[in-house]
């Protein structure tokens, strides 16, 4: 398939390399809604006598950070000190991401627990024979019944002002149940009353973050079109007032628009519009989850004094890396600085 050819500001690759180098120094608070991610492994037995349907012999259960707490997790990944802002329910879900997170040191100070609250649960089901590689045949998703007590907002917020005096930058990771709103992120950052990068990264309502303080944004493409009652496609000349549009509305310093084989696309105000090809090849193995290796890359870069170019790259990179691998993964500081290192020999 043919890439996308637009010019592209030259990028100092060693300057990139001195960037995340510098990851492991920065704690980064994530506000956000957690999912845990679950993946059923089956091998196909037969075909039901019952329906048209396979029936799968159970082999394994796994279940991974999804949502924010992917996010959080692809921060630790990266080298971050981490300390995330979240809830989970007191259920077997909710175990499990704490457990997840537990073994991998990350603070859960700021993660509550609530009574009578299902922590959201996506169940994929893979089906394989033996020797091949599992494809996903269904999902189920359980969410939350009830919206989160006011009682639980305060907390959230306290905890939130609190590990932000400590942070060197905030990103909000808003799956839409709840945990995130744009008014505890403006609360919160009033409090603190110092100037940090604040990112975003909202599958709904992107617009309601206008007054909120939020510094940049990470949508993808489709949550773009949603924001704008639109359809971009090929159409550059539509992405470019959409994305102009929500960079003056939300008083951006840049918004980064991931377009999936196409590359991103940064905005930042006064300043021409890059478009950053997509890195490696298209022929992506799977994009579950790359939105949260997106915005854990672009926020510790601008948290380390990145130029927005500078970070874009970088979460190009970080992108294109992550789709490479199959389920909810993250990448390592080591995996992204081999692969800057890789393009610096290529580029010589």
């Amino acid at each position: 398939m043919k890439r996308e050819t637009r010019d592209v500001p030259a990028i100092d690759l060693l300057v990139l390399a001195e960037v995340v180098e510098q990851f492991a120094s920065k704690t980064i608070v994530l506000l956000g809604d957690f999912v845990a991610d679950e993946f059923q492994f089956g091998d196909i037995s037969r075909v039901s006598r019952e329906a048209p349907v396979l029936i799968l012999r159970h082999r394994e259960t796994q279940i991974v950070p999804g949502g924010g707490a992917n996010a959080a997790n692809n921060l630790a990944a990266l080298g971050a000190r981490v300390l995330p802002v979240s809830v989970v329910g007191e259920d077997y879900s909710g175990d499990a991401l704490l457990n997840f997170f537990r073994e991998r040191k990350i603070e859960l100070s700021g993660i509550l627990r609530i009574k009578n609250w299902s922590t959201p649960t996506k169940t994929r089901f893979l089906a394989g024979w033996a020797h091949t590689i599992g494809q996903q045949v269904l999902r189920v998703d359980r969410e939350p019944a009830t919206p989160l007590p006011d009682a639980t907002r305060e907390k959230l917020s306290k905890k939130l002002r609190s590990l932000l005096r400590k942070a060197d930058a905030l990103a909000v990771s808003d799956y839409g149940f709840g945990v995130a709103s744009p008014e505890m992120v403006k609360g919160a950052m009033a409090a603190i009353a110092r100037e940090i990068p604040v990112t975003l990264d909202a599958r709904y309502n992107l617009n309601n973050y206008s007054r909120a303080g939020i510094t940049s944004a990470t949508p993808n493409e489709a949550e773009l079109e949603a924001a704008h009652h639109t359809t971009i496609g090929n159409n550059f000349a539509e992405l470019e007032r959409a994305g102009r549009a929500t960079l003056s509305a939300m008083k951006l310093a840049s918004l980064l628009v991931t377009r999936g084989r196409h590359g991103m696309a940064l905005f930042t105000p006064g300043e021409k519009t890059t478009h950053v090809p997509v890195h490696g090849s298209d022929q992506v193995v799977d994009v579950t989850g790359a939105g949260d290796t997106v915005l854990a890359a672009y926020t510790l870069a601008l948290a380390c004094g990145a130029t927005k170019l500078e970070a874009a790259h970088i979460a190009n990179i970080a992108g294109g890396l992550v789709v490479m691998k199959r389920g909810t993964a993250t990448i390592t500081r080591g995996e992204l600085l081999d692969a800057i290192r890789h393009e610096t020999g290529a580029s010589h």
